[in-house]
This record gives C-alpha cells, structure tokens and sequence, in this order.
C-alpha cells in the first residue's frame, strides 16, 4: 500500500506542474515507448549497394519497406527486390506513395511526360483507393486514376515476366497552381497531403505559399495563403487528430490550420539552421523531423516543445542544447558514399558527410521507424537507410 501512496502523490505532483490539461504529465505518458526505442540500439543500417539518395519510403506490412529512389529505383528494403524504371531519364523517384487497401503503387519520376506535367514530378498524394494527385515543378498538379482495365493489363504482364511490373496512365484533370502574386517561374509544386475526412489536399510551393484544394473527383482551389517562413518549403505532412498541416521549411516547422486566420500560423525551429527540414510525420501527438544534417528531432504538439532526452543512460541518442534544456535528437550513420570524380574535385578534403533524412516512416505499430536519404549536395553520389526499433 505505501508504494501505490507514493505513485499517486508523484503523479498528483506532475500533473500540478503540468498547469492545466496536464501537458507536461501527457508528454512523458507517450515518452515510455520513444525511451524504449532509444534504450535498443537505435539503428539497423541496411546496404543499399550503389543506389543514389533515397527520396521516398513506405511500410507494406510489419515486415516490408519500400523505396524510391534518386536514380529511378524502386526497392524493398527486407528482401533486397530492386526494380528500375526503365525509359526514365536518371533524375529520381521523388514520390512513391503506397494504398494498402488497393496493394497499388505510384511512383513519380523527375522528367515529366507529354500527357501530363512539363517538368519533373515532386510529390504524389492517394486520395482514394483508385485515384491520386501528383505536383509538379512545372507548377501543376494532376489528378490521375488507376482503372479497371489498367489493373488487369499490369496483373497480365506481370503473370507472364513474374517479376513487379508498371503501367503509364494519362490524367484526369490538370490543374495550375496560383501564380498572381508571385513570380511565375518558382510556383514549383514541392511537397502534397491529404486531409481524408474533409477531401482536402494541401500543397506547398517553393514561392512560399499553402494551397488547399478540394479533392474528390475533380481539383477544386478553395484557399492560398503565404507561408512565415518561405525558403526551402520542401516537406508536408496532415495530422488528422489535430486537423492541422506540418510545413517543413529551412530551419522552421510551421503548423496551418485551414479554418484559423493565416496570422494565427504557430512556427517552431528546429535549432539546425542550414541544413533545412527534409521530412516531416505525424505519429499521435509526435511530430517527427528530419533534417538536413542527419537529425531525427520529436516534437510533442501537445505540449508544444521538443521531447527532452532525461535518461542518464542514453548512450545512442545524441542531446541538443535548446533554451537551456536538453532535446531528444537521433543522428544517421555514414551510410555509402560513391567516391566519383565530382568528390575528388569538390569534397575530397572532407572527412564526412551526414546523410539528410529525406524520408522516414512509422509502421502501423508505432515501434518502428525506418529512416532513410542521402548526402546532402546534390552532386554528391550515396544513400542511407536505417531502422530504429
């Protein structure tokens, strides 16, 4: 009995600190499951060969990872199965978005086609199980639908060759970006989400604004509204339980809820200025963010701060100073790195580069995440992929 008194006394303490709704207690009720994946080692590198920066990843099942990658590969990561798409030129799968319910894949290359987009393919959102959204650095966004008939000529080939096959599909609609207030030429389409409840896509564009669509059978503008901070907006994500979007810029998460004045846009910085925000998800109540220079940093948006690293023992994680206090901060390894003729020109005298975060992903469990990206400078040949578990 003296031992369930003193449990109840420390939590009645910790709730009164926490001032009202018990945030702080709230944050550290979640922080059981982050220490448990920190007191593991934190990573699980995976040899990716010779493959060029990792720009997308998505959990099949508990079991399965797949990638896209910068030089047109797509792969699972656990079975080592790597398929390239031919007839592409060499600039990358940036987007490669799974429907689990459809067991459809889409991948987006970065040279466009002549019936569609004009320019390389950034990001691509499912807004059903049979319909998805791509945007384009060309400053369009495309509505694209994977029919009957095109399901079961992929089924037929891929009977035949036995190995994963793909299909080219024209669009549905396209539809232009806002470009009146801004210069025409940087209305670059860069990062896509989807608010299921409400059939509402967001989008960033690297002129610094949010565009929010209605997205069902047809794309629909309804608002635009410019960003606070407005370099570097590469990365978007859409937290259904808080109906607000995640924009991801150079130093600077910033938080948009489409139904609040746009002067009511909360922005936190991630204390890596430079290297930019390269990734961004929602988990619950934790927003997770890679950076440039390798960082995985949580956010608690509930008690709006960054989780803090109490443990003593945390031999894995890394600890970042931010006002004062210590931050929870999860760094990649060196991953590969092609030693080519543009490192012994440009990088040779460097002795390592941290490999950007360009994408990660929880599965449906919570308690694992895979990480994954490249070296930063786009000159530069390489690839990381990791698990935390």
């Amino acid at each position: 009995m003296a031992r369930k008194t003193v449990s109840r006394k420390r939590k009645a303490a910790a709730a009164s600190a926490a001032g009202p709704g018990g945030l702080y207690g709230e944050q550290y009720g979640w922080d059981h499951s982050v220490h448990k994946r920190k007191r593991l080692p934190p990573v699980k590198e995976f040899h990716l060969g010779t493959l060029n920066k990792v720009f997308a990843s998505q959990w099949l099942n508990h079991r399965q990872v797949v990638c896209g990658t910068k030089c047109n590969t797509v792969m699972n990561v656990f079975s080592d199965i790597k398929v390239h798409a031919q007839g592409l030129r060499l600039c990358g799968l940036k987007s490669f978005i799974s429907r689990w319910s459809a067991c459809l894949h889409c991948s987006a290359s970065e040279n466009g086609n002549s019936d569609g987009h004009k320019d390389w393919i950034f990001s691509i959102a499912w807004i059903s199980d049979t319909m998805a959204v791509s945007g384009s650095r060309d400053g369009s966004m495309g509505l694209w639908e994977v029919t009957e008939d095109v399901l079961s000529k992929s089924d037929a080939r891929h009977n035949l060759s036995q190995v994963p096959v793909y299909a080219h599909i024209t669009h549905r609609a396209l539809k232009d970006i806002p470009k009146e207030n801004t210069n025409p030429d940087n209305c670059k389409v860069r990062a896509l989400a989807f608010n299921n409840k409400n059939k509402e896509l967001g989008a960033v564009s690297l002129d610094g604004y949010f565009h929010l669509w209605k997205a069902e059978h047809t794309l629909s503008k309804l608002l635009s509204t410019k960003l606070p901070y407005c370099r570097e907006n590469v990365c978007l994500a859409y937290g259904q339980e808080w109906s607000v979007y995640a924009v991801g810029s150079q130093a600077h998460v910033s938080f948009l809820d489409p139904r609040q004045p746009s002067h009511n846009v909360k922005s936190v910085c991630s204390k890596e200025r430079g290297s930019g925000i390269r990734s961004v998800s929602f988990y619950e109540h934790i927003i997770t963010v890679g950076t440039g220079h390798g960082s995985l940093l949580f956010y608690d948006i509930r008690a709006q701060r960054f989780l803090d690293e109490r443990p003593p023992r945390a031999c894995y994680g890394q600890k970042q100073k931010l006002g004062g206090s210590e931050i929870l901060k999860l760094t990649t390894g060196k991953g590969w790195l092609n030693h080519d003729e543009t490192w012994r020109n440009y990088f040779s005298e460097i002795n390592f580069f941290p490999n950007a975060v360009y994408t990660h992903c929880y599965d449906s469990s919570g308690t694992k995440l895979f990480v994954a990206g490249g070296p930063l400078p786009s000159g530069l040949h390489g690839n990381y992929a990791g698990l935390w578990s």
